[in-house]
C-alpha cells in the first residue's frame, strides 16, 4: 500500500494568509504521521515520521480517516487528513464559495486560533476552543460579500469531520455528554451522544435576527451541519435567556463543555469502545493527485459505527 502524504498538514495554523494549498511530496510505504505538540511556538503541532510496522500499539491506533462525509450533498470535495497517536484531525474543504482549514486537537490546551471572515463566529470557535480546552485552529476564505451562509455552513461541515478523524475509534471515551452553561440571565442545556447517529433537536429562541452583522438563523444552520458529519446526537435547550448574544454564546460554552465529557477517557472500560451492539468502521479510500499536489479523495466505501 503506497500514499502521498502532504509535508506539512498544518502549516496554515500559524500562517496570517489564511489558507494555502498543501504540498505533495514524495510516496512512503506503511507510514503514519504522529502529531507532537510544541508548546514553545504557535503552532498546534509539527508532524513526525514514525514507521508504522515498529509503531508500539496505541488506545486509539493510527486509522486511515474516519468520515461521515469526504463528499457532501452538493458534491463538494473535502480533503481530510486524520493524524492517528495523538487526537487531532485536520481537514481542508474547497468548494466555488469557500476554502476552508479546519484543525481540532481533542487532547489541547485551549489554543485558538480562527479567522474565518465572520467576526462573531471566530468568537463562538473561541469558545469551543477555551471550555473545551481543545486546539481549534480555522482558517476560511468565503463569498462573504454575498451573506455568511456558506462559509458558516462549510467551517461547520469541515469541523464536524475533523471531529470525527480526531475522535477515531471512540474507544475507552465516555461517548456521552451533558452540561448546562448559564451567562448572565441566559441559561442553555447541552446533551451529545457520539454515537454515530447524525441527529439534532434545536430548541433555541433567539429574540433578534442578527447579532451583529451574524444571522441567527444561522446557528441552527451550524450545529446541524456539524452533526451531519461528525455523526453525533446533539440536543440543545434553552431553558432562560432574552439577550440574542448570551443566549448563542452560552450554547457554545455547554457544546463545549459537553463534548469535552463525551471524548475524555474512561479509566474504567480500559480501552474498549462503549455500546451493546454494532460493529465496526470499514474505509477504503481512493484518491488521485491533482495538478496543485493536493491530494483529493475521489470516493469512499463506509460502513459508519452505529452505536446502543
Amino acid at each position: 500500500m503506497e500514499v502521498s502524504a502532504p509535508s506539512t498538514l498544518l502549516s496554515y495554523c500559524s500562517s496570517s494568509q489564511g489558507p494555502q494549498s498543501l504540498k505533495a511530496r514524495d510516496r512512503v510505504s506503511y507510514r503514519t504521521l504522529v502529531a507532537t505538540r510544541l508548546k514553545e511556538t504557535n503552532n498546534l503541532c509539527r508532524l513526525k515520521e514514525t514507521s508504522f510496522l515498529s509503531t508500539p500499539p496505541l488506545m486509539n491506533p493510527p486509522m486511515a480517516v474516519s468520515c461521515a462525509s469526504l463528499v457532501d450533498e452538493n458534491g463538494s470535495p473535502i480533503t481530510s487528513s486524520l493524524i492517528g497517536a495523538g487526537r487531532i484531525g485536520e481537514v481542508k474543504r474547497v468548494t466555488k464559495e469557500t476554502n476552508v482549514m479546519v484543525s481540532i486537537n481533542m487532547d489541547g490546551s485551549g489554543v485558538a486560533q480562527n479567522d474565518t471572515g465572520i467576526p462573531f463566529l471566530d468568537h463562538m470557535l473561541d469558545q469551543l476552543a477555551t471550555h473545551g480546552v481543545f486546539d481549534v485552529c480555522v482558517k476560511a476564505t468565503g463569498d462573504t460579500h454575498i451573506d455568511d451562509h456558506h462559509t458558516n455552513e462549510d467551517v461547520a461541515l469541515a469541523l464536524g469531520t475533523s471531529l470525527l478523524s480526531a475522535i477515531g475509534s471512540k474507544e475507552g471515551i465516555y461517548r456521552f455528554g451533558d452540561f448546562s452553561a448559564p451567562l448572565d440571565e441566559a441559561l442553555i442545556h447541552v446533551a451529545l451522544d457520539l454515537s454515530g447517529r447524525p441527529h439534532l433537536s434545536y430548541d433555541l429562541r433567539i429574540p433578534t435576527e442578527r447579532v451583529g452583522t451574524y444571522d441567527t438563523q444561522l446557528v441552527e444552520h451550524f450545529f446541524q451541519s456539524l452533526v451531519n458529519t461528525s455523526g453525533m446526537t446533539l440536543h440543545i435547550r434553552q431553558l432562560a435567556g432574552k439577550n440574542s448574544h448570551h443566549i448563542i454564546e452560552a450554547t457554545f460554552k455547554a457544546f463545549a463543555k459537553a463534548l469535552r465529557q463525551a471524548v475524555e477517557y474512561d479509566p474504567r472500560r480500559r480501552g474498549t469502545v462503549p455500546r451493546l451492539k454494532g460493529g465496526s468502521d470499514t474505509i477504503l479510500i481512493c484518491g488521485n493527485h491533482q495538478a496543485n499536489g493536493e491530494y483529493i479523495l475521489q470516493g469512499i466505501q463506509i460502513h459508519l459505527d452505529v452505536f446502543s
